[in-house]
């Protein structure tokens, strides 16, 4: 097969984990949950308004509500104040007769108004019997400054469909249209194996040849801020039987087993072997730079994602491949980084080979042009090229030159806020 020599493109590689893995997963099941509590969640059903939003006609401005009839032959007319209606105090008469009722934002226009007039345009005058009395100084039309009813949402209106990702606003919308709780997909539980005789924890002493475990700190914490469910994260060595051991342990704990480390051809390198033997091997290689050796399939009846043992290539292949099926798994529609077309600050030097994916930092121009600056050497093992990386720049097989301000298209990777 052609990757067995050279890698599947990056492209058919996740199509092909995409169909292997649809979504979601029918033994998670659902949970309800207070709306508070749904953040990054996804519905299992959908959102419906159980009545108009706003259920009365709101004004938008402060102001004064009247009949625009009124008006109608006499734009500079005087108009006796009749009372006040403000936010949670509705005035609770209807309007009948010539008048106005000051009126804030927010609150209810009384029956029979059908505008309302903001203050600035309004002089107003005491009248010597104590009464107040206001002149209207601009035309006014019929439903100006008024919200109506059902603006929002009318009753039964759709405000979230099944598979919808519960954000800020998401979340704000349902609550301020009634509702309470969603019922939500449960999350995949994902378990992180690392693997390397070489590893030890954090501010333990190194002896020769040994380097600090970086990949399990930063995978969980990148699940983290994801929001994937982390049940277990475990080191093992290079021990062939060591390494079974932990992973059909784990796999009975987790929907999701993905492991960094021992995925290429090297003769510490068991974990793809395992997977073969254990389970079921889709494919091991991808035509990418950094991240060739991803070995990925079914170990002891879970989704299997193996990861190369460089930092840069563990992130890259993660954020490439396993976090769309991770969305799919949890019932929402993968969605792609978002691409744009950005211009090099800097002249760029590679070697022809894979697709990679340089990682660089965004910058902007005071015209509102998008800039890309690489984050120095691009070293799978570096993680400094992860700092501040803002972006990926796409680079095809045979680029080996670009020069300063040549356009390139970009994979942006900040999350949005709402």
């Amino acid at each position: 097969m052609a990757e067995q020599t050279s890698g599947l493109p990056l492209a058919e590689a996740l199509a092909r984990l995409l169909q292997r893995f649809p979504g979601p997963l029918q033994s998670l099941g659902v949970e309800r949950l207070p709306l508070p509590r749904a953040l990054e969640r996804v519905l299992a059903e959908p959102l419906l308004a159980p009545a108009a939003v706003p259920g009365f006609r709101a004004a938008v401005m402060d102001g004064y509500a009247l009949r625009s009839a009124d008006l109608a032959q006499h734009p500079r007319r005087q108009l006796p104040l009749l009372g006040c209606s403000t936010a949670g105090t509705p005035w609770p008469q209807p309007l009948e007769r010539p008048g106005v009722v000051r009126i804030m934002t927010g609150a209810a226009v009384p029956e029979g108004a059908d505008a309302v007039v903001p203050q600035e345009l309004v002089t107003c005058r005491s009248l010597s019997d104590g009464s107040a009395a206001v002149v209207i100084e601009a035309a006014v039309r019929a439903g100006q400054w008024i919200r109506p009813i059902g603006e929002e949402a009318t009753a039964g209106a759709l405000l979230q469909k099944v598979g919808s990702l519960l954000g800020p606003v998401e979340i704000a919308r349902a609550i301020g249209c009634g509702l309470r709780e969603a019922v939500v997909q449960r999350r995949p539980r994902v378990a992180l194996l690392i693997s390397g005789s070489e590893l030890r924890p954090a501010g333990e002493p190194l002896g020769p040849g040994q380097i600090h475990d970086s990949n399990g700190p930063l995978l969980a914490a990148l699940l983290q801020r994801l929001g994937v469910a982390l049940v277990e994260r475990r080191w093992v060595d290079d021990d062939p039987t060591r390494l079974e051991q932990a992973l059909l342990a784990m796999a009975r704990r987790c929907d999701v087993l993905i492991s960094t480390g021992g995925v290429s051809v090297g003769e510490g390198d068991h974990v793809r072997p395992l997977l073969e033997r254990l389970g079921r091997l889709e494919f091991w290689r991808v035509l990418l730079k950094p991240g060739r050796p991803f070995a990925c399939g079914e170990l002891a009846g879970v989704a299997f994602f193996g990861l190369p043992g460089n930092p840069v290539s563990a992130t890259v292949t993660f954020l490439q491949l396993v976090w769309p099926v991770l969305q799919q798994l949890e019932g929402r529609e993968p969605r792609a980084w978002p691409r744009l077309r950005v211009r090099l600050r800097e002249p760029l030097q590679r070697r022809a080979g894979r697709p990679e994916l340089l990682r660089a930092q965004l910058e902007s121009d005071g015209a509102g042009n998008a800039w890309a600056r690489v984050c120095g050497a691009q070293g799978s093992a570096r993680l400094g090229s992860l700092l501040g990386a803002d972006l990926l720049l796409e680079l095809n097989a045979d680029t080996t030159s670009l020069p300063a301000g040549a356009a390139v298209m970009a994979q942006l990777l900040r999350q949005s806020l709402l």
